[in-house]
């Protein structure tokens, strides 16, 4: 996959960021050489490797889920600025 400088600009405008014109070159040699890296790494044979969660070999640590806390709504809204029915009230921020 190739990156040209249409995409660069979409990709610069998608992530807010302003790239000038002269930036344009660069950042999509850049962009095209972290691509031909991460098709490198789709050519590594990775068959008969078990998926890791760490690089030392360890156990998660488990827990029960279970309430242990809890039963006192009208305690936990106390400090709310706003509320109702035991819930937080905030401000409308999405139109």
């Amino acid at each position: 996959m190739s990156v040209d400088a249409a995409t660069v600009k979409r990709i610069g405008r998608l992530a807010r960021i302003r790239i000038e014109e002269a930036e344009v070159e660069k950042y999509r040699e850049e962009l095209n050489a972290i691509l031909g890296f991460v098709e490198q790494l789709g050519e590594v044979d990775v068959s008969g490797v078990e998926p890791m969660t760490s690089v030392t070999p360890m156990r998660l640590r488990r827990r029960d889920d279970k309430i242990t806390d809890g039963g006192y709504p009208d305690k936990i809204v106390a400090n709310a600025p706003l509320s109702e029915d035991n819930f937080f009230m905030v401000p409308k921020v999405v139109e």
